[in-house]
């Protein structure tokens, strides 16, 4: 248990002290941040802000896993280490996109197809690599079953799984990528959903199947692979949002940026498969998908009927422009984020006493 503590702190830690080394390396470069021109009148201020910054948490996530590992003696694990490396790889697809848009100066950053290349081959060496590495109990980091708060039905088998996988993958990052137009929102809220994954992991770790022994109820128990592996990856990503919250929130200093936009994503979608609540994860990241879904619907709207449903999409923008301040819709977009997790946690719980 001492891994998860270690990780929080060094990822908090590393985020509030290397984050404005960061602030000062972007901005003499000059690597400022686009702003659109369609957007709340507000947001032109920050134009030039340095973005990015995805690389600070990125970074100190890494060094947190591994630097509680030699702290404690634990080896890294399976499911941990490829958490973090679907983490890193859609990351490396942020930073590609950024560099690009900034330093190259096109607008639209990665071509479409190379981003998606780029996304499609990282998400498809997770889920491979994720169903090989079994245990002495035959557990693989993920599962071919889908999964709610554990695994359930019949297997869709491996080729299946592969593409479940890439949606999730594809959908948690293009999610967080959206919530991530207002100083501290996408930060803010991902810090709730790996806080969520820290208590989910440990809770399996207590109730693993591989302790049936000494368990009370043998039948309510997890077969996940490695469930404290999983609690340290979140708690050091939750640790090292929340330092970087420090210098994101209203006024921003920095921008995460694409790179950590679908770092956080990709980290989202890949605790969701290892620890097997796939399906549970759009209730515990719920903003993400409420905001997703109001671009769907705004484009769908607009293309069968000529018009919007909102004033401007994503759904964080449509309040701003109905006179909400930024801190306003952040703070309170932050409350239904809570909400979700709450009862997000309440259902993983009820799930398992269900089984008692």
């Amino acid at each position: 248990m001492n891994q998860i503590l270690f990780a929080g702190v060094i990822g908090l830690f590393l985020t509030l002290v290397g984050t404005p080394l960061l602030i000062k390396l972007l901005a003499r470069k000059g690597y400022g941040q686009y702003i659109r021109d369609d957007g709340p009148r507000e947001h032109h201020a920050k134009r030039g802000t340095p973005t990015m910054g995805g690389i600070a948490f990125i970074l100190a996530t890494l060094l947190a896993y591994f630097l509680s590992k030699v702290i404690t003696g634990q080896p890294p694990r399976f499911s941990g280490v490829l958490v973090l490396g679907l983490m890193t790889g859609m990351g490396l697809v942020g930073f590609l996109d950024d560099y690009i848009k900034i330093v190259k100066r096109r607008s639209l950053g990665l071509r479409a197809k190379a981003k998606m290349a780029g996304q499609l081959i990282v998400g498809i060496s997770f889920a491979v690599l994720a169903l090989q590495f079994a245990d002495n109990r035959n557990n693989t980091p993920a599962s071919t079953k889908l999964s709610f708060v554990q695994d359930f039905g019949w297997s869709i088998g491996p080729v299946l799984f592969v593409v479940w996988a890439l949606f999730m993958i594809l959908a948690m990052s293009n999610g967080v990528n959206l919530t991530d137009g207002l100083d501290g929102l996408a930060t803010g809220a991902s810090v709730m959903v790996f806080g969520a994954y820290t208590f989910i992991g440990v809770w399996q770790f207590q109730e693993s199947c591989a302790n049936a022994q000494t368990l009370t109820n043998p039948a309510a128990c997890y077969e996940v692979r490695d469930p404290l592996d999983l609690a340290v990856v979140a708690a050091a990503l939750m640790g090292a949002c929340f330092g970087f919250l420090w210098w994101n929130t209203s006024p921003a200093k920095i921008f995460m940026g694409d790179t950590g936009s679908l770092a956080l994503g990709g980290a989202l979608a890949g605790l969701a498969i290892c620890s097997r609540t796939e399906l549970l994860v759009a209730l515990l990241g719920g903003l993400f998908v409420l905001i997703t879904m109001s671009v769907v619907i705004q484009v769908g709207s607009f293309r069968l009927t000529g018009k919007r449903v909102f004033r401007m999409a994503p759904l964080q923008h449509h309040f701003e422009l109905k006179g909400w301040s930024e801190v306003l819709v952040v703070v309170r977009f932050w409350i239904i984020q809570g909400m979700c997790v709450i009862v997000g946690l309440g259902l993983f719980y009820a799930g398992w006493a269900a089984q008692k």
